[in-house]
């Protein structure tokens, strides 16, 4: 029994292996030599028509802001990306040639909490969409700014934009970036970094030369997720204003002469007989080009505030602020005899009650006063006050980050 079942099995095994080899032989001849191409796994959609994986960074729910937010799509691309803040606010920004990253123009700002909304289309050309958030962390530290002109001013031909900041900015170029001026006809003019007399960073926006009168002027300060650096803080929200130039008035100043000219569209207006700094000493004047900062009015003016001791302490009409350092041009009819013949004052440009009343009506913050003199402490300094007109165009594009 044990042979006859074994050579059963031999056989069968055999008859098997002849009716593979045929079956075998006739799917051979049938292919041509080819094989035919398997079916996909997912069945009739695809491989192409496999969702698009998308992903967002920066992610989670504490993230570090500052950075642009990036959208990427594997496995398709992207057709339109949205990102919108929990006040509609929209970060603009552009899809990669190859249609596989978005990303923002603007970087992510502090605690803000941003939806996007990813419009999609795979290899096989189905759309699809495909929603997330994110959320940044608060910031440890917060930057302000305080700039010059306010909106809606009329200022004068040799008015900059000047830009004070709280805290310190050690990321300038960071800063500088994010700076935009827009004028009304493509005024040339360049940023430029200093200490203010306060102490604080500072940087200001001049042109070349003095503006042209009418142009109108935007600043675009797109600092909202911009980093100031070491000790300065984030910037929290963006800052704009616009303001327009008024007429070409330029105050000539004769220290030496002792006369004040008002020139308007290159015209004599009027002259006005005054008195500057008294020589040989801390109340001589300042030389240079001076910016009217602001018309004060009537204001007390300390001596002991400049650094001048007890030689006064009075109430001071049709006061012009220079400089920080304080210079100003006002009425001082207590200096009368001096209009016009010597330098009396302890430091400011003095005038009649009658002439500093009609001056005062004439002049707006912005106003160069350019100021010659033999007998003077120096130049205006670009910090105090607006002296950056004192430096050639040369010097002053050096002061800017990104030079």
């Amino acid at each position: 029994m044990e042979v006859q079942l074994h050579r059963i099995r031999v056989r069968a095994r055999a008859w098997g292996l002849t009716a593979a080899a045929a079956l075998l032989a006739s799917l051979a001849a049938c292919s041509s030599g080819t094989t035919a191409a398997p079916e996909d796994a997912k069945g009739s959609k695809g491989a192409d028509d496999r969702p698009v994986v998308v992903s967002v960074t920066p992610k989670g729910r504490q993230a570090v802001a500052g950075t642009p937010v990036t959208v990427t799509a594997a496995g398709g691309s992207l057709t339109s990306v949205t990102v919108t803040d929990a006040k509609g606010g929209k970060l603009a920004g552009r899809v990669s040639a190859d249609g596989r990253t978005w990303t923002s123009d603007r970087k992510a700002a502090p605690d803000t909490t941003y939806q996007v909304t990813a419009a999609t289309r795979t290899e096989g050309g189905a759309p699809g969409t495909t929603r997330a958030s994110l959320s940044t962390a608060a910031a440890h530290k917060v930057n302000k700014v305080d700039w010059r002109p306010g909106a809606g001013a009329t200022v004068g031909i040799a008015q900059p934009i000047s830009l004070v900041f709280d805290n310190p900015v050690k990321n300038r170029a960071d800063v500088e970036k994010q700076l935009k001026i827009t004028t009304s006809n493509d005024t040339e003019g360049s940023w430029g970094w200093m200490r203010d007399w306060s102490g604080k960073d500072r940087v200001d926006w001049r042109p070349r030369t003095y503006w042209k009168p009418g142009t109108r002027v935007t600043l675009d300060a797109q600092l909202n997720g911009t980093d100031s650096g070491t000790d300065g803080g984030w910037f929290v929200r963006d800052y704009t204003t616009t303001f327009a130039v008024g007429a070409q008035q330029i105050v000539k100043v004769d220290l030496d002469s002792h006369q004040l000219t008002l020139m308007r569209d290159g015209k004599t207006v009027r002259q006005i007989p005054v008195s500057g700094g008294t020589p040989g000493g801390d109340k001589r004047s300042w030389r240079g080009t001076a910016v009217l900062m602001s018309k004060e009015g009537t204001i007390n003016m300390n001596s002991e505030t400049v650094g001048l001791g007890d030689a006064y302490d009075k109430m001071v009409d049709y006061s012009m602020r220079l400089t920080w350092s304080g210079m100003y041009a006002h009425a001082a009819p207590w200096n009368a005899r001096y209009f016009g013949n010597a330098n009396r004052s302890s430091g400011c440009i003095g005038m009649s009650e009658e002439d500093a009343a009609w001056f005062y009506g004439q002049v707006r913050p912005g106003d160069p006063f350019e100021i010659d003199g033999k007998d003077t402490k120096g130049t205006v300094a670009p910090e105090n006050g607006f002296g950056e007109w004192n430096l050639s165009w040369a010097e002053w594009q050096k002061k800017s980050a990104l030079r």
